[in-house]
């Protein structure tokens, strides 16, 4: 049962952070957290409305000639990964996470900077994804069928395809490089990584390699729904790989403008947790008041103190000493 004890206090607070002692609520700092950033979200929202529109617009119709057409016979198959349960397991998913440690932990800067950073990566992901998709219109291994759906092509006197298909799967047919599917995951399950990563301190340099084997997993899903957007022919492999390359940087850039790096000494909090300490040490009676606590801990430090006292000796005074000076002397202040 040790390895069950391990992973139970994977996400208990370190012996550094006991010591410091401090929590900060959701009551007592979620306003002053969300003040402090919002201009961040409504940058947020800006980016979800810059994606609304990204999805509407046409993407650029390639040139696709009869040549061509070899690359793009793929059968035109359902996702193995539906598009509905990407914000699910992207970003739904991590924020559970993000709020199952602020009840372990009670810190709401860890969990408002996570879910912060995390939307981040993903509306970022995604903006320049379909931004990229729409001036390259390169289309999908499918292209054909959706072109095509009788299997009959059809060209103009350049060479170029007529197509004959539904008009929503054409504009979708080029909408190839780079893949959204795994942009997308790459940048919320790759953050997902790197919070883990700090907050169970993988590199601690105590060897526990179990440590990475949790780290791994939610890239290790990543990865697989890129390889389902292989195996589906909506993607060519350089789709894929272009994806997860520009999910994982946007994901690492995200995270570390609010935690510091995995492999530093203070990776398991933001750097708000120590702002936000170092204030409350500068004013302790504002710190005490915030806090919630500090009067069970200046008991706890009384019950500490109080046996040294009881235990010193009270030694009689040696009026042989010539250095000792009686109350008398002190009252008549002589020496």
């Amino acid at each position: 049962m040790a390895w069950m004890n391990f992973y139970r206090n994977m996400f208990q607070p370190g012996e550094s952070e006991i010591e410091l002692g401090v929590r900060h609520y959701m009551k007592s700092h979620g306003k002053k957290v969300a003040r402090t950033h919002r201009h961040d979200w409504l940058i947020l929202i800006l980016l979800g409305a810059i994606e609304i529109v990204l999805n509407i617009i046409h993407p650029f119709y390639r040139f696709v000639g009869r040549d061509m057409m070899d690359d793009l016979k793929y059968p035109f198959n359902d996702n193995t990964v539906p598009v509905w349960s990407v914000p699910i397991y992207a970003v739904l998913l991590p924020i559970a996470i993000f709020i199952f440690i602020y009840l372990r932990r009670r810190d709401v800067y860890d969990m408002h900077h996570a879910i912060l950073g995390l939307a981040f990566a993903v509306l970022i992901t995604g903006v320049i994804t379909d931004s990229i998709k729409i001036a390259t219109g390169r289309p999908r291994p499918n292209f054909f069928w959706r072109c095509f759906p009788d299997g009959k092509d059809n060209y103009d006197t350049l060479g170029n395809v007529i197509c004959t298909g539904k008009e929503s799967d054409i504009r979708e047919g080029h909408k190839s490089f780079p893949s959204g599917h795994t942009s997308w995951s790459f940048a919320g399950l790759g953050f997902l990584s790197l919070y883990l990563a700090g907050k169970i301190k993988v590199f601690d340099q105590k060897g526990h390699v179990s440590k990475l084997c949790l780290v791994f997993l939610p890239l290790l899903f990543a990865a697989l729904v890129g390889v389902s957007r292989v195996d589906d022919y909506w993607h060519h492999w350089q789709d894929v790989f272009a994806g997860g390359l520009i999910g994982l940087s946007v994901a690492t850039f995200c995270y570390l403008q609010f935690f510091p790096p995995p492999y530093h000494n203070e990776c398991w909090g933001p750097y708000a947790y120590f702002r936000a300490l170092a204030e409350s040490s500068t004013n302790p009676q504002e710190g005490n008041m915030m806090n919630g606590f500090n009067l069970h801990t200046m008991g706890a430090q009384a019950l500490v103190q109080r046996p040294a006292i009881a235990n010193t000796a009270i030694v009689p005074p040696n009026q042989s000493n010539p250095d000792y000076s009686s109350s008398g002397d002190l009252e008549r202040g002589s020496n």
